[in-house]
């Protein structure tokens, strides 16, 4: 017998882990140099965006799956599936956004 999981239960958990996650990287990060600070800080980005893509490559697998007629598709599931690869998706733009923005305030700053 299996139990549903509630997809916004799964989401506050994913949430939670990744703030604690977070706290732990910043608590060991205090000693640590610059240089290893910038190259996790580019393997989290990285890997952000490697979920994203795979998030949006298996909503649309799903999608395509759901359209040919393959029994063990539902449509409950792919419409999940794509909300779950669009938030991904604008939460990605949005910390691009913040980004771009950090750059250009950092690249104004008169030395």
């Amino acid at each position: 017998m299996t139990v549903p999981v509630n997809p916004l239960t799964s989401a506050l958990a994913q949430m939670q882990a990744m703030a604690t996650q977070a706290a732990g990287a910043t608590a060991a990060a205090d000693g640590a140099s610059g240089a290893a600070n910038a190259g996790e800080f580019a393997s989290a980005l990285k890997a952000s965006i490697d979920k994203i893509s795979g998030d949006q490559q298996k909503a649309v697998g799903e999608s395509q799956a759901f359209e040919l007629g393959a029994s063990n598709v539902s449509l409950n599931d792919v419409m999940v599936d794509m909300q779950k690869a669009n938030i991904g998706f604008q939460f990605g733009l949005q910390v691009r956004n913040k980004l771009v923005s950090a750059y250009t305030d950092i690249m104004q700053i008169q030395v």
